[in-house]
């Protein structure tokens, strides 16, 4: 991109907002995703007394000593929250069963604009839905497009673009990770390996098998779970993920179950491991106010693939 289109874009991106860009260069190579290694969040925190300012000290070094838990945050689902629904029934080949979850399923917050379309696609109406769908929703229209053009249910689903059934895949197979996320939260051993697990190493993001003897050796005063180097890792399902055994094994075969979906449903699916925890570094916090009123600030530091959502909503539980 031309380096006049880009100041025009930061431009167009700051006007009439409260967004200021202190500084921005172009720089030798692209930044793909993933290839960060972390981010740093600086928030604030409204509408709270500022003595509870050391409820979240106290919660954000917690968290620095034991970890968090790496759930994926509620932003992966979409804003109507099923975007997991719809990545298990495309799993699944129900075609006309995520069409209408996509096109036909009422939200209560939506716009009128949508509630009219999606009453339109229920009455197989599919020219009018699209002249009132939003064209921000592009792969919704791509979907009715089809249905106009009396394309079948399982030509439909597959006219939507193949990254944005891939993505709704990916949120299924994150639904399955926060379900065994869950059972590990509950049970205590989120932040500790199990005879069985997949332990992952968070220099090198590679796994290795855990027995007995390591998970002891590990866990124990010295070892590298209670030094942030090492944690137990969930399940990315896919056809050729790396499966633990034992507990930690019985455990994520039971959330799959508990999904919807069967092993031999996976085959052609990239699967892989997560970390169960992530370390947060260098945390901060403090309490003032200014114009708004008062706040309390937090900042901290996560690695790749964390949601500093998870660190708030673990600040703001009720203490």
């Amino acid at each position: 991109m031309p380096d006049d289109v880009v100041a025009e874009s930061l431009e167009r991106l700051t006007d009439n907002t409260k967004l200021t860009v202190h500084w921005a260069e172009r720089h030798g190579n692209k930044l793909r995703r993933g290839h960060h290694g972390g981010n740093r969040f600086v928030l604030r925190l409204r509408e709270v007394e500022p003595t509870h300012v050391v409820h979240a000290k106290k919660t954000l070094d917690t968290l620095a000593t034991r970890g968090v838990p790496n759930y994926f945050g509620d932003q992966r689902f979409g804003y109507r929250q099923n975007s997991h629904k719809l990545g298990r029934l495309l799993l699944q080949n129900q075609h006309e069963a995520f069409l209408h979850e996509m096109l036909g399923s009422d939200y209560e917050t939506e716009s009128p604009y949508i509630v009219e379309g999606r009453a339109h696609y229920r009455n197989g109406d599919y020219e009018a839905a699209l002249e009132v769908w939003p064209k921000t929703l592009r792969f919704d229209r791509q979907a009715l497009d089809a249905l106009r053009q009396g394309k079948n249910a399982e030509q439909a689903v597959g006219c939507i673009d193949r990254s944005q059934r891939d993505f709704l895949i990916s949120a299924w197979q994150s639904s399955v990770f926060n379900d065994v996320l869950n059972e590990r939260v509950k049970h205590g051993t989120f932040d500790k390996l199990l005879p069985g697990d997949l332990a992952w190493k968070h220099d090198n993001r590679s796994v290795f098998a855990v027995d007995e003897a390591t998970a002891a050796l590990e866990n124990a005063e010295g070892g590298r779970v209670p030094a942030g180097e090492v944690s137990p890792s969930g399940p990315n399902w896919g056809g050729s993920m790396t499966q633990p055994s034992g507990e930690p094994g019985d455990m994520e075969r039971a959330a799959l179950e508990r999904s919807g979906i069967a092993e031999d449903q996976l085959r052609g699916v990239e699967g892989g491991r997560r970390p169960m925890r992530v370390i947060l570094k260098h945390p901060e916090v403090s309490a003032g106010a200014d114009e708004h009123g008062p706040y309390i600030k937090t900042s901290f530091e996560l690695p790749r693939g964390a949601y500093a959502t998870m660190v708030l909503r673990e600040i703001m539980k009720p203490q």
